[in-house]
């Protein structure tokens, strides 16, 4: 740790969950609840830096506080789900640059979306203004060359981003090196969305308290899925159109919008669907500080797949020019708020199941 985690509160929080799991390593009673469990039997000794890979191993599927018998108003007042969701929150924050917008961002997530949607949404409708003189579909509003000069930055920036903060994680985590069977291992992890059930099949306590419920795991499985069908159809699209010399718009037949159609469905339903599931969860049991991020994020990404689909079933009308404009308003802010938001969970999730994989196996990694 560095000076630096004075800023985000990181240390604090972390002070508080290594109490908590300290208790919860010498009760052993959620040992085969998911994969943070045995990730702290596995160790002799908490550290600081395992705190941070536990609470980016956490699903905050919840089950195991509905499970404890020293929660509040035991003295020992055990919340292990909040306490990893605040060190999980603040790490992220650790792990951006800059770290202020992070912050930002997460405590005042809904006025900064709509802020930066509508300001980009304008821009791009002053731009629709002045057509191109050819061009066909949505490039005889927008041209073609100016979405790449806005987009490629827009989408490489990002990613050089969360790949500063990864590999500064990658480091304070202490792991070793990639090897095949480790990333396929959390591949399949996250595939599956295993721990969303607390690895045992029967769902998660999110919204029911001590019931258990698949939907938080199906909606997540929805977007998920939903926005990697979205990016094929995109690198789909490039491919067809620099590599085939297939020019946009396809047909309805075509590759992109056999990807794409259905993939803005489940992003849009999945999306949705889990910012209502979050009206139903415990707050107590989340990072309370962040919902409004959280959620603005949230309805950010769905409002990405239903604003496509609004696009494409406008196709050749008066409609086009405004729903372009407000479609990639949308996801241009989605792109440049990734590294300060909650899509920062998928990163560093998977990350973390990487470095489980390796402490289950090993072999040939780094002394503590």
């Amino acid at each position: 740790m560095n000076s630096n985690d004075k800023s985000t509160g990181l240390q604090q929080h972390i002070t508080e969950a290594k109490r908590q799991v300290e208790i919860c390593n010498a009760c052993r009673y959620c040992e085969g609840y998911c994969a943070v469990f045995p990730a702290v039997n596995r160790q002799r000794s908490i550290i600081d830096s395992d705190l941070i890979q536990l609470a980016n191993l956490c699903h905050n599927c919840q089950g195991c506080y509905h499970a404890c018998q020293y929660v509040e108003p035991h003295e020992f007042r055990i919340n292990l789900p909040r306490a990893l969701a605040d060190v999980r929150v603040k790490s992220w924050q650790q792990y951006s640059y800059p770290r202020w917008l992070a912050d930002k961002f997460h405590h005042n997530g809904v006025a900064i979306v709509f802020a930066l949607v509508t300001a980009i949404a304008l821009l791009f409708a002053l731009i629709t203004a002045f057509k191109p003189e050819a061009g066909n579909g949505f490039y005889s509003v927008l041209s073609h060359s100016i979405m790449v000069a806005l987009f490629g930055p827009a989408f490489i920036a990002p990613l050089i981003i969360i790949y500063m903060g990864l590999k500064d994680y990658w480091r304070e985590i202490n792991a070793g090196s990639l090897k095949m069977r480790h990333i396929r291992h959390a591949l399949n992890n996250a595939a599956t969305l295993k721990n969303l059930s607390g690895g045992q099949g029967q769902g998660c306590n999110f919204e029911n308290g001590d019931r258990f419920s698949n939907k938080r795991r199906w909606l997540h499985q929805a977007s998920m899925y939903g926005f990697l069908l979205c990016f094929a159809s995109t690198s789909a699209a490039t491919v067809m159109h620099y590599l085939l010399d297939l020019q946009a718009p396809y047909g309805a037949w075509s590759i992109p919008k056999l990807l794409g159609i259905p993939g803005g469905i489940l992003l849009t339903l999945g999306c949705f669907g889990l910012a209502w599931l979050k009206r139903s969860a415990t707050e107590s049991l989340g990072a309370t500080s962040v919902l409004g991020g959280e959620m603005a994020y949230t309805l950010l990404l769905g409002s990405t797949g239903a604003t496509g689909l609004a696009l494409y079933f406008a196709t050749d009308t008066v409609w086009v020019p405004i729903l372009l404009a407000i479609h990639l308003g949308t996801v241009l802010s989605l792109f440049l708020l990734m590294p300060y938001s909650k899509m920062m969970h998928v990163f560093f999730r998977l990350a973390a199941l990487i470095r489980d994989a390796q402490q289950q196996n090993p072999e040939n990694q780094p002394a503590r």
